[in-house]
């Protein structure tokens, strides 16, 4: 767990006092949860999960599938889609001018 953590801080280019800031917990705190020294209750999880958008099996290494909570996958299905239909309109329109 405590590479998942760190990775993902490092991932979204942030110091260990940035993610405490964010998430309400103290800066030693997460540094010891990075080294292993001490272990997030549910709540901590919890904050971090929702935080960085994963889910707590994620974070406590149950699973290397690094999904995100079910509203915002549905929001990026819906640009995916959205960006999908401009990218087959400009295709038909190229095709069609030559």
């Amino acid at each position: 767990m405590k590479n998942r953590i760190k990775d993902l801080r490092e991932d979204a280019d942030m110091r260990q006092i940035d993610l405490a800031n964010a998430v309400g917990i103290d800066q030693r705190t997460i540094s010891n949860y990075e080294t292993g020294k001490t272990y997030p209750d549910s709540f901590a999880l919890i904050k971090l999960a929702d935080y960085f958008k994963v889910s707590i099996d994620y974070l406590v290494g149950r699973t290397d599938y690094n999904t995100f909570i079910k509203e915002d996958q549905e929001f990026l299905i819906k640009q995916i889609i959205e960006e999908s239909a401009k990218l087959q309109e400009s295709l038909h329109r190229f095709i069609n001018q030559t």
